[in-house]
C-alpha cells in the first residue's frame, strides 16, 4: 500500500512540474476568425452546395473542442473540403487563439 501511495504522490509531483500549454489569445483569435465569420456568424445560416446543411454556432463551445475539431480537419479525420482547406492554413497557435475567441463569445439569451 505504501508503494501505490508513493507512487501516486510522484505521479502527482512529476505532473506539476511538467509545463501547461498557454491557452489562446481571444483577442488575437477576434482578428483570425473573418475566414470563419462568413458561415460560423450568421445565425441560421445554411449551405446549398453539395447538400444543405446548418453549419454549427461556435460562440460558446468549449475550447479544446473546437481546436480538436480543427485538427481532425486538418488531418482529414474529419470531412468537409471547406473546412479542410481553412484548417490546413492555420498553426496550432491560430487554432487555439480562435478555440479561445468562440469559446468567450457566447451570445446566448439574456438571462
Amino acid at each position: 500500500m505504501k508503494f501505490i501511495t508513493m507512487t501516486l504522490c510522484a505521479s502527482v509531483l512529476l505532473g506539476l512540474a511538467v509545463p501547461v500549454q498557454a491557452a489562446g489569445d481571444p483577442k488575437a483569435g477576434q482578428l483570425k476568425n473573418s475566414m470563419c465569420a462568413g458561415c460560423h456568424g450568421i445565425p441560421g445560416w445554411r449551405t446549398a452546395y453539395p447538400y444543405v446543411y446548418s453549419v454549427p454556432k461556435l460562440g460558446g463551445q468549449h475550447a479544446e473542442y473546437i481546436v480538436a475539431a480543427l485538427k481532425a480537419y486538418k488531418d482529414g479525420e474529419r470531412s468537409n473540403t471547406g473546412m479542410k482547406s481553412i484548417a490546413s492554413s492555420l498553426s496550432e497557435q491560430d487554432m487555439e487563439d480562435l478555440a479561445a475567441y468562440y469559446e468567450s463569445s457566447y451570445s446566448g439569451p439574456a438571462n
